[in-house]
């Protein structure tokens, strides 16, 4: 699979195309910013004007844009991938979107002769840019194991954990898990210092037991959060189709709120 191309090279999906070229590949990429491109052409990539370019050039696409509708816009919208892709082609989901909407691609996309993965990682830009991201897989066997050479280039961890939507359920409850430890994080540190603990001192000290955590350890308390409502706001409509309560995930959206107004962050439209 030597020619892979790149939808979004932004601060995940330029992290991504670069871990591709370093391992060889021949990258495309399309973005609709200026900067973005020319950054991504200094890092080896071809640049493309349209997504339908790479759907006549590339073996897989991976596409990595912020939301589901913008999604849509680059499989079936004008200059869209799927008017121009033939038999062969792999689409691999990298977004973060409900996994009801892959699901529902998967169905569109039936007969067509176009492969869809559904493959959402995890650990963030430091770790799209060094290729140590950790990806749940969700998709047919053989459209997974021909996509495994280019995925390890940018991820050390791969897991496939069941079919077409099981990686976006995968990233779902991990994007809970996450904003519940980074707001426990901070409540817990405030506290320490208000009581007169020292916050680094006792950050340090609970990475070495059971508190131990991610957000904790890489400091995520201290960056703007910029996609939790998303992911909250996917977990419970996720959550309210499948007739499940999450008393916790809802106190957590407000806690998420909460943290942004006090830190005077900005919330999404």
């Amino acid at each position: 699979m030597p020619a892979v191309g790149m939808v979004g090279l932004g601060r995940m999906g330029m992290g991504i195309a670069r871990s591709l070229c370093r391992a060889g590949f021949d990258v495309h990429g399309v973005d609709a910013n200026p900067a973005r491109t020319e950054a991504g052409r200094r890092a080896g990539v071809t640049i493309c004007a349209r997504p339908d370019e790479l759907a006549r050039s590339c073996d897989l696409i991976v596409i990595m844009v912020g939301f589901e509708a913008d999604v849509e816009a680059v499989l079936f919208g004008d200059g869209g991938l799927i008017p121009a892709a033939s038999d062969g082609l792999i689409i691999a989901i990298a977004s973060t979107v409900p996994p009801t909407a892959i699901k529902r691609l998967g169905e569109r996309l039936a007969g067509t002769g176009v492969a869809l993965v559904d493959a959402p990682v995890s650990r963030g830009e430091a770790a799209a840019a060094d290729g140590t991201l950790l990806m749940f897989v969700g998709g047919p066997d053989a459209a997974v194991a021909a996509c495994r050479p280019a995925f390890e280039s940018f991820c050390s961890d791969i897991v496939h954990v069941g079919p077409l939507g099981a990686g976006q359920v995968a990233k779902m409850v991990s994007n809970m898990i996450l904003w519940a430890c980074l707001t426990a994080t901070v409540e817990g540190l405030d506290l320490a210092e208000a009581m007169g603990v020292d916050r680094e001192r006792l950050r340090a000290a609970l990475a070495l037991g059971s508190a131990d955590n991610w957000a904790l350890r890489t400091r995520a308390d201290e960056r703007a959060m910029l996609w939790a409502e998303k992911d909250l706001m996917i977990l419970l409509s996720e959550a309210d189709a499948a007739r499940r309560a999450l008393p916790l995930a809802g106190a957590l959206k407000e806690a998420v709120k909460a943290l942004k107004i006090s830190r005077d962050l900005p919330m999404p439209d």
